[in-house]
C-alpha cells in the first residue's frame, strides 16, 4: 500500500483537518464531457434515499445505460425508481430494483447469483450501511448489526462480486467496486483490537459505545482492504473506498432517538454536506480513478491516507488476524478459495 500523500495519516485524523474538509473542500462534480457511461451497467446499494439515491441520479446523468437499485425494501426502491424517471425524464427500462438485505447472508448470496445473469457489470457502488444508537444483535449470526452489516456482510458481498466484475467488465478497463467509507474510521478507539480472537468481541453486550462501534466498523473495512491489496490485483477490478464526508439527508441513523438524535441532527445540519454534494465522492471513486486507487482511500477527489493504525506494525498484525478470522467466518461461501482463484 505504498502511496505518497500530501498529508500525514496523523494530521488527516485530527478534528481540525475534518472541519477544514467539511467547510472548505469538496469533490469536483464529474461531467458527461469528462466521463460518458453510455453502454455501461451499474449497481448502487442503499439507493432509495440519501447518498445512494443521489449517486444513482448522478450516474444516470453521466449516461449509464442500465442502473440497478439494490435495496432492502423493494417498495421504497420502486418509489425511488419512479422519482428518478420523473426527475431525469428517462425511460423506466433503464432502471431495475433488486432486493438485497445486508443483514442476511442468504440474501447476499442470492443477490450475487442474480448479478451473474447480467450481460455486463462495469460499476458497483456499495453505499448501504447503518449506525445504531442501541445495540442490536443479528438474530442469525449473533454479531452486533453494525459490524454485521458494515463489515462482515460487506466483505462477503465484495468477494462474491469480484469474479463477476472480472468476467463482465469492459474489455478495455477493469470494473470498479467503490465502498463507502468514513473519516470516522480514524477516530475509533477500537478497544477490542488486542483481543484474540477478535470477531467474537462484537457479539458481547457489555460496554456498548454506539459512535465508536460505527467508527470501528469502518476501520475494519479499511484493514480488510489493506489485506485484499496483497492478494487481488487491480486487473480483476479496481476496489476503492470513498469518503463522502458528514452528510445530512440520509437514513444512516435510523434508530437514533431522544437527546442523542436531536444533538446529532443539529450538528449534521450545521456542518454536514448535502446528499448531492456527498454523493459526488462516490461517483468520483467509481468513474474517475484507475488502478492507482486500488484498495486505497479517496477523499474530496484525491487519494488520502487511511487511519494511522493501518500503516503501523500493530495495525498490520491486526489486519492479518482479522483477515484470517473473516475468511473463517465466511467459509460457508468459499471466500478464501475465491480470493485465491483471483490471485493467480
Amino acid at each position: 500500500m505504498a502511496t505518497s500523500f500530501d498529508i500525514t495519516p496523523e494530521k488527516r485524523a485530527t478534528a481540525l483537518s475534518f472541519l477544514k474538509r467539511q467547510f472548505f473542500r469538496k469533490t469536483p462534480a464529474v461531467t458527461k464531457a469528462e466521463v460518458d457511461l453510455t453502454g455501461q451497467t451499474a449497481i448502487v446499494t442503499g439507493s432509495n434515499v440519501g447518498l445512494g439515491f443521489e449517486c444513482s441520479r448522478q450516474l444516470l446523468e453521466l449516461g449509464v445505460s442500465k442502473l440497478i437499485l439494490a435495496v432492502r425494501n423493494t417498495a421504497k426502491g420502486e418509489a425511488a425508481m419512479e422519482k428518478l424517471v420523473t426527475l431525469l425524464s428517462i425511460k423506466s427500462q433503464t432502471l431495475e430494483v433488486w432486493q438485497l438485505d445486508m443483514s442476511v447472508y442468504e440474501s447476499i448470496t442470492q443477490f450475487a447469483e442474480r448479478v451473474k445473469t447480467l450481460d455486463r457489470l462495469d460499476i458497483f457502488v456499495h453505499n448501504a450501511g447503518i449506525s445504531n444508537q442501541k445495540l442490536h444483535l443479528n438474530p442469525n449470526t449473533g454479531y452486533d448489526e453494525v459490524i454485521q452489516t458494515n463489515y462482515l456482510s460487506s466483505v462477503l458481498l465484495t468477494v462474491l462480486l469480484l469474479p463477476i466484475l472480472k468476467g463482465k467488465n469492459s474489455p478495455t478497463s477493469p470494473g470498479r467496486f467503490t465502498l463507502v467509507s468514513s473519516e470516522t474510521a480514524a477516530w475509533a478507539a477500537f478497544k477490542e483490537k488486542d483481543k484474540v480472537p477478535l470477531l467474537p468481541e462484537f457479539k458481547k453486550t457489555e460496554n456498548h459505545d454506539a459512535p465508536d462501534r460505527y467508527w470501528t466498523s469502518k476501520l475494519l473495512g479499511l484493514l480488510f482492504l489493506s489485506e485484499l491489496a496483497k492478494r487481488v490485483p487491480s486487473s480483476v477490478a479496481v476496489v476503492n473506498a470513498a469518503n463522502p464526508g458528514m452528510c445530512y439527508g440520509s437514513n444512516l441513523t435510523g434508530d437514533w432517538d431522544g437527546v442523542g438524535a436531536v444533538i446529532f441532527g443539529i450538528l449534521n445540519r450545521l456542518i454536514g454536506r448535502s446528499a448531492p454534494l456527498g454523493a459526488r465522492a462516490l461517483v468520483d471513486g467509481a468513474v474517475r480513478h484507475g488502478p492507482k486507487s486500488h484498495c486505497q482511500y479517496l477523499e474530496d477527489g484525491k487519494l488520502q491516507p487511511m487511519p494511522p493504525l493501518v500503516y503501523s506494525v500493530e495495525g498490520e498484525k491486526i489486519a492479518s488476524q482479522l483477515w484470517e478470522e473473516t475468511m473463517s467466518e465466511l467459509a460457508f461461501a468459499n471466500v478464501a478459495e475465491t480470493i485465491k482463484s483471483l490471485s493467480t
